[in-house]
């Protein structure tokens, strides 16, 4: 059941959040958000376009040129650690919220509130410690006593992100905390399927004492607000997260004004599983992979290679760990598998059921939608599979596994079979093997590889693609370039 706080947050009239206050109404219609759980409507939300967003960016441009850009370290770090602490307060609501307008499962959604403050404590740390150098130089045929050269870093400016869908607060937090880390300001458009989120986190970032107009929301549909801030004359940086489509729709449009941009996008992550693997861990390990979040993840680890000498026996485990994982709303929590976001996800996944059939592939579990109500399908084991498949070759964004074998392929052989996709955004070894391990790790063309581990997060840890998978690195120290530039400043006297 909704907590009165949840519930009374979900009746209110939304639409934006900009310069620090709500603004209910919209020049765009209305977007009605759904429970992907129970197909009903949870909340309806004002849609802007470009009048809001020209709205937002103005106030964002303020902010930057008054007393944010000028606010002292220890000031701005003493505001994120509040921020911190305000999203664990409302940790109950964050997490109802996840569930409802996401359908993420329970125990999902309870880390939300947990990793919003982990990220914000993370990158407040950093505030004091974003500096230039002092460097020797020689120019102007002057000797080095005679000048002075350093570098400064400054906050890069105006930032726009645009955020997906499938784990929202986590996601929003991504940019939102070494936004403001830097002294950066901020328009955010989240995903038109799952919009609340920001609107809390932008209502607690004020609260926490966050200045009207550094962080500012416009909700929409991508056609008119995300393309309204990716071509924004205004911004400075877009910085952007969804599929690898989009993300080609972005460069374009920043191109009006030679904006910088970062992408994260799309993933098709190799999981290699070799015979000496302890399959009592890797099962599970691979099986959550592939199943976690129903698939809808960047880094899903959704093209399997197993060791012909245990590949049945892995495919077997791990449709039987899927069988078991119950499905269902994730407000009950001992659901594991939610549904998939809408309608649309739903009828798209059931396509690539239908082409692995047509193709070949054997199932070995699921295969079809689940319940009258709701976007649940069940996770999904494929055999048999070839690299020509559809199941092999495309991001699904759901819970489908295409299982191949190898079998006396050199290192080099079978790298060049996992880096076989246009992306190259994660992947997991599972060995245990330290050559193996560190061959390996050193082949795959990936941003991010885990040994008996898949999709590691830590604050610490640079996150980010090669190939099509995106631009940049988010997470770590990583973030912060993505906002700051550096200006060189020579003095010089006689």
């Amino acid at each position: 059941m909704t907590s009165p706080s949840t519930a009374a947050f979900l009746a209110r009239r939304h639409g934006h959040w900009i310069d620090g206050a709500a603004v209910p109404e919209g020049s765009e219609g209305e977007i009605v958000v759904l429970d992907p759980a129970t197909e009903a409507p949870i909340a309806r939300i004002a849609a802007g376009g470009q009048a809001e967003v020209d709205q937002a960016v103005a106030a964002a441009r303020r902010a930057l040129n008054g007393p944010w850009g000028d606010m002292p370290h220890d000031e701005r770090t003493r505001i994120l650690l509040a921020f911190a602490a305000l999203a664990e307060q409302h940790a109950g609501t964050i997490t109802e919220l996840a569930v409802l307008d996401n359908g993420m499962p329970w125990a999902i959604a309870e880390s939300c509130a947990p990793f919003c403050a982990m990220f914000l404590r993370y990158y407040a740390g950093w505030i004091s410690k974003i500096s230039g150098q002092t460097l020797p130089s020689a120019a102007l045929g002057k000797k080095p006593s005679q000048l002075h050269a350093y570098t400064q870093r400054e906050p890069i400016g105006v930032v726009g992100a645009i955020t997906p869908w499938n784990y929202p607060f986590g996601m929003e937090m991504l940019k939102i905390a070494p936004v403001l880390a830097t002294g950066c300001t901020l328009v955010l458009k989240p995903a038109e399927d799952a919009p609340l989120a920001a609107l809390l986190l932008a209502e607690l970032a004020s609260e926490a004492g966050v200045p009207p107009g550094v962080f500012n929301v416009v909700n929409g549909i991508g056609e008119s607000a995300g393309a309204a801030v990716a071509a924004h004359e205004g911004i400075d940086k877009v910085a952007f997260t969804g599929s690898t489509e989009v993300g080609r729709h972005i460069v374009h449009a920043a191109a009006g004004n030679l904006k910088k941009v970062s992408l994260e996008l799309g993933g098709k992550s190799p999981v290699l599983v070799y015979p000496d693997a302890n399959l009592e861990t890797a099962i599970p390990g691979v099986a959550l992979a592939a199943f976690m979040l129903q698939g809808q993840n960047c880094v899903c680890g959704s093209r399997v290679f197993a060791h012909v000498s245990i590949a049945e026996q892995l495919a077997r485990g791990v449709a039987e760990f899927a069988a078991s994982l119950n499905i269902g709303p994730g407000t009950d929590p001992k659901n594991m598998i939610g549904p998939l976001i809408s309608a649309r996800q739903r009828d798209r996944v059931e396509g690539f059921f239908s082409s692995a059939a047509e193709e070949g592939a054997r199932c070995m579990g699921g295969g079809a939608r689940v319940g009258e109500r709701g976007y649940f399908v069940a996770p999904t084991v494929y055999t048999d599979c070839t690299p020509e498949m559809r199941i092999v070759r495309e991001e699904i964004f759901g819970p489908v596994m295409a299982i191949q074998t190898f079998d006396r392929e050199t290192p080099e052989e079978l790298a060049a079979r996992a880096n076989d996709t246009n992306y190259g955004l994660s992947a997991s070894i599972w060995t245990q093997d330290l050559r193996t391990a560190h061959t390996m790790s050193r082949l795959i063309d990936a941003g991010q590889v885990g040994v008996n581990c898949h999709a590691a997060m830590d604050p610490s840890m640079p996150f980010g693609g090669f190939k099509q998978s995106g631009w940049g690195r988010e997470f770590g120290a990583d973030a912060l370039e993505l906002y700051l530039r550096t200006k060189a400043v020579t003095m010089a006297w006689d």
